[in-house]
């Protein structure tokens, strides 16, 4: 049988199937809470996850007791959204491993779960809502529902937008999928451009956490192990081979287009500085540093130029006065 699944929205629990949201004809005899439209979800739900939480949901779906006081009332409201946050993660966290393992069916009504919870708990336009949507996209990708991928993906998308606190994470696992739907469609070329920004996303990250630590030891000419400084990016040669292999690469995706994404170049160009500069290759490092510092002079605010300019400075300052044991 070949179920589409709808996207999730708050709904009345009783009389709605917990998959579909259909019109409900069953309910789960075990917790009296959790209703069906039939046989076959019912048995997708348990098989996925209800089975694991059918317990936990008697207390959220039944109406609260009657509290002799106000501060009573307000602890028994967090304590049901302390229930509801365990059960975000919980579900989420099953719905991963079914990912990992291949089990795209089995991974939605978890996610499903997961979401829902979220909208509870923080409301229908958080960001938190999105690592949700992008399982239940992976997961439909995985099961050849290109269509009901490209709404999750839509409505994550949409949500990131609109939000002002977004993780690098998060961005990095939408671009992903995205890069995955467009080769599910075929289209190569949007394909590259959101598995490069992922890409490029992570490297950024990794390098940035090693950047600002070493940076400073090297300022006040500090070896924070005693020794002259060293090549230190936390890679090997193999790996630091790929990592300018792959940014390369991504550099000659995004500088023919860099008009129309700027930011994203700038990124790519400032990884790359931070990674030669970590290797103590300033020469490469200063190249990199400059074309991105002259790349957000023309299209970013002052604030993202003067990181650049910082890091360019402290370049420049190594290779005047190189630092010695």
């Amino acid at each position: 049988m070949n179920v589409i699944y709808p996207l999730a929205v708050p709904k009345g629990r009783r009389l709605c199937c917990e998959v579909c949201e259909a019109p409900a004809k069953r309910v789960c005899t075990a917790c009296t809470v959790t209703y069906y439209c039939g046989p076959v979800h019912q048995r997708a739900d348990w098989g996925s996850i209800h089975e694991k939480i059918c317990q936990l949901l008697i207390p959220l779906r039944t109406a609260m007791p009657f509290y002799n006081s106000e501060e009573e009332r307000q602890h028994g409201l967090q304590q049901l959204q302390q229930r509801q946050k365990h059960l975000i993660e919980f579900c989420y966290t099953v719905a991963q491993k079914y990912l990992f393992e291949g089990k795209h069916e089995d991974a939605v009504p978890a996610a499903l779960h997961s979401l829902r919870f979220r909208m509870n708990v923080h409301g229908l336009n958080s960001v938190e809502l999105v690592p949700a949507y992008l399982l239940l996209a992976e997961a439909s990708l995985g099961l050849g529902r290109i269509v009901q991928a490209e709404e999750y993906l839509s409505q994550a998308q949409w949500t990131v937008l609109k939000s002002t606190d977004c993780s690098n994470a998060t961005y990095s696992l939408l671009h992903r999928n995205l890069g995955l739907l467009y080769m599910a469609k075929e289209n190569f070329e949007e394909a590259r451009y959101h598995l490069a920004n992922d890409v490029s996303e992570i490297w950024h990250k990794y390098l940035n956490d090693h950047y600002q630590v070493l940076s400073q030891a090297r300022v006040q000419q500090i070896d924070l192990l005693g020794k002259q400084f060293v090549n230190d990016t936390g890679l090997d040669e193999a790996q630091e081979a790929e990592a300018i292999r792959i940014l390369t690469s991504i550099l000659s995706i995004r500088e023919p287009t860099s008009d129309k994404a700027p930011r994203k170049t700038v990124l790519v160009l400032k990884t790359l500085a931070m990674l030669y500069y970590l290797m103590m290759d300033s020469l490469k490092a200063h190249e990199y540093a400059a074309r991105a510092l002259s790349l957000a002079q023309e299209h970013l605010s002052v604030e993202e130029q003067n990181v650049i300019q910082e890091l360019l400075t402290l370049i420049t300052t190594e290779e005047e006065q190189p630092i010695t044991s």
